[in-house]
């Protein structure tokens, strides 16, 4: 299996969009879809129903999907492209701008 480039927990930016500049926290990646959840970015509207969880329902203001192609990764608050190499007999992500090992 491939690594991905971004990972959950990573600081991203956002590069391309309605929400170009902002920067957040990634909540989850969708390795299928090519896509994350960024905290912050992109949010939409979502009316519920009432349930057990939710027991008034109403309107929800949740994260919405971004593409990977959308974000960059920060490294000490700059965006930079992400590289892997071998670090011993384990592969390694680093980034591009400064050469640091990410992980």
């Amino acid at each position: 299996m491939a690594m991905m480039k971004i990972k959950k927990g990573d600081t991203v930016k956002v590069i391309a969009g309605a929400d170009i500049d902002k920067e957040g926290k990634v909540i989850s990646v969708d390795k299928k879809n090519n896509t994350c959840l960024v905290e912050g970015v992109n949010m939409i509207t979502k009316h519920t129903k009432p349930s057990a969880a939710n027991q008034n329902g109403g309107i929800v203001h949740q994260e919405g999907p971004i593409n990977l192609s959308n974000v960059m990764l920060l490294v000490n608050g700059q965006p930079t492209r992400v590289g892997f190499k071998l670090d011993g007999d384990k592969k390694v992500r680093y980034a591009k701008k400064t050469g640091d090992i990410i992980d």
